[in-house]
């Protein structure tokens, strides 16, 4: 695999864990925000939005790094 194809999967990896760390935080998002008669709660956009894009990012990155850490192995076992 060349590096600009591990480039561009490493990038496509980030972004989907980017995306479903978004998509795990919208589930619900309206009753969190607006709670039953009291005022918006906006640490939900300030404080939880940017933590789950985070986190999907970084399960992205451990995912990657995984897989290319079995990978290494996979090669090294069939010798040069």
């Amino acid at each position: 695999m060349g590096e600009r194809t591990q480039a561009a999967l490493g990038c496509l990896t980030v972004a989907a864990g980017a995306g479903t760390g978004l998509a795990v935080w919208a589930v619900g998002v309206r009753e969190r925000l607006w709670r039953f008669e009291q005022s918006p709660d906006w640490k939900v956009l300030y404080a939880e939005l940017p933590l789950a894009i985070l986190g999907g990012i970084a399960v992205g990155l451990a995912v990657w790094a995984l897989a290319q850490r079995v990978r290494s192995r996979r090669s090294a076992r069939r010798g040069p």
